[in-house]
């Protein structure tokens, strides 16, 4: 961790302790990283996995890259270096969640191996790599936000997986093939990963 700007700050403890909450909580946290194409279903997936803990008794928070951008994120752009800032300040956010037993779920494209290193570096014990697998060709078909309809008349310069580069996760917890399998599919194989690790019950 780099050492802040700030001299004159002094680190608090909590009084409640990660044990205490989790006994209230009644699991452990976590954060689930999904990463993946625009349209590969990352916002979908992580909505529809809070929906289901939540309905199995489990905290939960939903981390979305495009809501983010509209309050804590909304001086950052896409360059390569607002992304990498983009993903730095949400993996310490997504750190206070899981230090506070809760189960985090968030979905941003994160485009580069070397940022979401680093987000997993702030809780390598706690920290769930998701990789929403779509093809190109299947994301751009969905285009949900119309944002390929604009790369393609010339309206986005840099845009992932079309004229900007993405890097696929080396060996992530999880791959879910978003292209040919239902959302409930993609969900529980998701789920039964949290039970096999104890995540959850």
């Amino acid at each position: 961790m780099d050492n802040p700007k700030s001299e004159n700050i002094t680190w608090h403890n909590q009084l409640v302790t990660l044990e205490d909450k989790i006994k209230l909580h009644g699991h452990k946290g976590a954060t689930i990283w999904f990463t993946g194409l625009s349209g590969s279903g990352k916002s979908t997936l992580a909505n529809a996995l809070s929906v289901k803990l939540h309905n199995l008794g489990i905290s939960t928070a939903v981390l979305d890259g495009d809501n983010i951008r509209y309050g804590l994120n909304k001086n950052l752009g896409f360059s390569p270096e607002d992304r990498k800032e983009n993903v730095r300040r949400i993996g310490e956010v997504a750190r206070l969640f899981s230090s506070n037993a809760i189960i985090n779920l968030t979905a941003f494209i994160s485009p580069y191996i070397e940022d979401r290193a680093t987000a997993r570096e702030l809780q390598p014990e706690s920290f769930i790599e998701v990789y929403c697998y779509a093809d190109v060709s299947v994301c751009e078909k969905r285009d949900p936000k119309g944002l390929y309809k604009k790369v393609r008349a010339g309206e986005i310069e840099s845009f992932t997986g079309i004229n900007a580069p993405y890097e696929a996760p080396v060996n992530p917890e999880v791959i879910v093939d978003t292209g040919r399998q239902s959302i409930d599919e993609c969900i529980n194989k998701i789920v039964e990963f949290l039970k096999t690790r104890e995540f959850i019950n």
